[in-house]
């Protein structure tokens, strides 16, 4: 509905959802990988037999309950849309995370290779915790087409767009969200600098630096880079991907090691205009924008309970009672932070740091 609201700001063509700390059916299974997906008849069988022969067990599957009576989508209506929970071969339960995760990553590549050619599967997400679901039409029609306020599928921290791909061919890996490891973007916007962003990480030598069929996917590349390779703090992604010019990171005490980071991670710089939404694998969401021609974007909300979007008309629809005057529009500088569990909104600006607002307040 808070997608609907923003209608003028989004082209209607398509739906992308990401959904991270499942409830309802999915609660029970909070340690095991899911695996999202949709596949035709013929693609879901290679799924499971793939799948049978790497030694994972199926425990758990969701459809979506589909209105027959809503419109169908774009493309037209799939044999399978899914969510798969899977038990870990046997010889990968008792191992490190670092490893379960190389696993799925292989896994999930795997199975989109075999289903590319034919688009007979579409492989979008296989990590813990994690449900993807995405498909081509209007937002709205494909909330009525898949039934999503049947309270099948909850989550706590929720990434939704409402349009396909701008600069290429629509295509269902094209659209946003992008989840990488626990890592997750969205952007508004138009990413000018990508083919180099593209080249450097591609040339990191990591299976799932791959894809790009949008330019906004890097984005959430360079979150996984900086953050799960190198071990970043999450403000420095601000600092990565619109670094401080010499003059202005002398203000900073961390200047030595942003001057090296400027140097090193040059590639990584965007050049907008960007408005990037995304979380962090602890559950951190937050909002970021390019440097210079900045698109629109607006934080705020309550305690528990707080929303990041294009258009304060989509945070109305939302949250509505909320105290107003503690919406925040990140600018320049600027990186808004929703700390994990909702609990506040942290404004960081890269020049001065963190500031303390007052806190929002329930309007009643």
């Amino acid at each position: 509905m808070a997608l609907n609201t923003m209608k003028e700001g989004h082209d209607g063509s398509g739906l992308g959802l990401v959904l991270k700390d499942l409830g309802g059916e999915f609660e029970k299974f909070k340690g095991l990988p899911i695996f999202s997906g949709i596949a035709s008849s013929e693609g879901m069988r290679d799924l499971d037999n793939y799948m049978y022969a790497q030694g994972f067990e199926e425990v758990h599957m969701w459809q979506p309950n589909i209105d027959e009576s809503a419109p169908e989508p774009e493309t037209g209506r799939r044999d399978h849309y899914f969510a798969k929970v899977y038990q870990y071969p046997q010889l990968f339960r008792d191992r490190s995370q670092a490893t379960q995760e190389e696993l799925l990553l292989k896994t999930r590549l795997a199975l989109r290779e075999l289903g590319e050619e034919e688009e007979s599967i579409f492989a979008f997400s296989f990590y813990p915790d994690i449900v993807t679901l995405k498909e081509v039409g209007d937002p709205l029609d494909l909330g009525h087409f898949f039934n999503l306020d049947d309270g099948s599928l909850q989550a706590k921290v929720i990434l939704a767009q409402g349009r396909q791909n701008t600069n290429y061919d629509i295509y269902l890996y094209a659209c946003h969200p992008f989840f990488l490891q626990g890592y997750c973007t969205m952007t508004n916007g138009e990413n000018t600098a990508f083919v180099p962003i593209m080249e450097f990480l591609t040339s990191r030598g990591f299976p799932g630096y791959m894809g790009y069929n949008s330019d906004s996917e890097v984005f959430a590349h360079i979150l996984h880079y900086t953050q799960r390779q190198l071990g970043y703090p999450l403000t420095y992604y601000k600092d990565v991907i619109t670094p401080l010019s010499e003059k202005e990171i002398d203000s900073r005490k961390d200047g030595e090691a942003l001057r090296l980071i400027r140097r090193s991670l040059r590639p990584l710089c965007i050049d907008g205009p960007n408005c990037v939404i995304g979380f962090t694998p602890d559950g951190s969401v937050f909002m970021v924008q390019d440097a210079k021609k900045l698109r629109p974007g607006i934080v705020g909300g309550v305690p528990g309970k707080y929303a990041l979007m294009s258009e304060e008309c989509g945070l109305d629809e939302a949250i509505p009672d909320r105290d107003r005057t503690s919406d925040f529009s990140p600018m320049k500088y600027d990186m808004a932070i929703i700390s994990p569990g909702a609990g506040e909104m942290i404004r960081w600006n890269q020049l001065r740091g963190r500031s303390f607002p007052n806190v929002p307040k329930i309007i009643k």
